[in-house]
């Protein structure tokens, strides 16, 4: 039977509006453009922001291995390779859509000169508003004569590659700027740039020369790999439509591991709060930075501003994952979620023991005079452990034991100076687990013991029966442990 039907084309102006607003930022849109140029097998990419007021422009130049006339013509039509075309294991691309709506986000010229091995270049022009005026989609072919200029320059004596150029850039086009405060606004956006950069290819950037500016792109850890103090989850492989999705948690070292400068860089450009969570990784490219994947009950929190976990995902899974066009969103598979769900529970409960556990070393170090026993201090580079003088149980030993003072002192000081660190380091497990239990291993009793001679020490030295309960109840293991001295 024949099927009757009406070919329903699109309008031009009304798609290009359409393309134009998909939400892009600026950084994914580049991010999407340097995809194309690791496909291509680049070598050498470079990104050029620079400000001539409503004629700024923005460039991407690569040393791949470029494209001929019809392979140029087919990378400018938007959709010509959907995303069940089979692709190289260096292609980063899906929809092939990335170089066109990522353009036409950020600008209303986007020109494309490419040489394959041949030598010959080849230049195309989509103009959104030829393509608006004529209601067709007229790519133009060669550049207007100001680009092509620009193009000869970029080009240098590079014998193949392509260059991509933004002109017409959207909020730059027109000539009631302040020059100033818009160039500075237009570099900042550079800078971030730089810093997505960095995060999104970090993986990439060992064998790549990746520059903004004329200066190499600095790669972005969120693991903070090498780094003695990060605690790490094993490896974990979850099957998956026939592939597998590879998984591993970090716990990352607390401010007082690191220093000033290190701290602040390992917030990441978003700063701590916005990068915890997951990391999702496609083809080594990271494609979500900091998100918990709207896992049930799990929203950004500080307390666990040291948890981060690493997903990589094969490019076969994008539909499973519900990777989008700009390659900055995904949703977990319903099958994995409840692993996903596990390992982050995980890593978020030893990231928020981390963050509590220094925030008693921080109160040891800083808080009341007569609450801990041991002080934890830093001087001149080394840690020290001293019992404090000022507890009152030590006092109360010190101030009834006269005749033997010099004995006692001898005991205080001993027990200082051997504190067994490096049995303890040895021993000890980096999850915590292991942590001694005060009044675990001794007689039933004891604690209690414990308490009414360090509460009658309070009394001896002047406070009164409340204040005394109150100073013991402050007073670690006795404020997690019930007692008379919480009545």
């Amino acid at each position: 039977m024949t099927e009757n039907f009406e070919i329903a084309a699109p309008d031009a102006a009304g798609m290009v509006a359409s393309l134009s607003s998909l939400g892009y930022s600026l950084e994914a849109a580049i991010a999407d453009l340097v995809d194309n140029s690791i496909a291509a097998e680049a070598n050498q990419i470079d990104v050029a922001f620079t400000w001539e007021g409503e004629r700024s422009w923005v460039a991407i130049v690569d040393d791949g291995r470029g494209m001929t006339r019809s392979e140029l013509v087919t990378a400018m039509t938007p959709a010509a390779r959907g995303p069940y075309t089979e692709r190289t294991l260096k292609d980063l691309g899906r929809f092939g859509m990335g170089l066109k709506t990522a353009s036409f986000s950020q600008a209303r010229q986007l020109t494309v000169a490419s040489s394959g091995e041949d030598g010959h270049w080849t230049v195309r022009t989509w103009d959104l508003d030829t393509v608006e005026t004529t209601g067709e989609w007229r790519l133009l072919h060669g550049a207007d004569p100001e680009t092509t200029v620009l193009i000869e320059r970029l080009r240098g004596q590079q014998s193949h590659g392509t260059i991509v150029i933004w002109r017409r850039l959207n909020g730059y086009d027109t000539n009631e700027l302040d020059d100033e405060k818009t160039s500075q606004q237009f570099y900042d956006g550079a800078r971030r740039v730089g810093q997505h950069l960095g995060m999104v290819f970090a993986r990439f950037l060992g064998s790549l020369a990746l520059n903004l500016q004329g200066e190499a792109v600095q790669s972005w850890d969120p693991f903070l790999g090498g780094h003695q103090s990060v605690q790490s989850t094993p490896l974990e492989e979850l099957p998956l439509g026939g592939n597998r999705v590879t998984v591993r948690g970090f716990v990352l070292p607390h401010a007082q591991k690191l220093s000033p400068a290190a701290y602040d860089a390992a917030g990441g450009p978003n700063g701590w709060l916005n990068q915890q969570g997951f990391y999702v990784y496609r083809r080594q490219r990271l494609i979500l930075a900091g998100d918990w994947l709207s896992l049930r009950g799990m929203r950004r929190e500080e307390k666990y501003n040291l948890a981060r976990i690493s997903v990589d995902i094969p490019a076969e899974l994008d539909s499973e994952w519900s990777v989008d066009v700009r390659k900055s969103k995904v949703v977990p598979p319903i099958a994995l979620r409840r692993h996903l769900e596990r390992i982050a529970k995980r890593v978020r409960d030893q990231a928020a023991e981390v963050l509590r556990h220094r925030g008693q070393i921080t109160a040891r170090t800083h808080g009341a005079s007569h609450v801990y026993m041991w002080r934890v201090e830093r001087h001149d580079g080394r840690i020290r452990c001293k019992i404090n003088r000022n507890h009152p149980l030590v006092k109360e030993v010190l101030r009834t034991s006269e005749s033997r003072s010099p004995v006692v002192t001898a005991l205080i000081v001993m027990l200082e100076e051997t504190v067994p660190v490096e049995a303890l380091r040895v021993m000890h497990e980096t999850d915590t687990a292991d942590d001694p239990e005060p009044f675990r291993d001794v007689s039933k009793g004891v604690e209690n013991q414990v308490a009414q001679m360090i509460y009658e020490s309070l009394l001896n030295q002047g406070r009164t029966p409340a204040q005394a309960r109150q100073s013991l109840g402050e007073m670690p293991p006795f404020n997690q442990i019930d007692g008379f001295w919480h009545q």
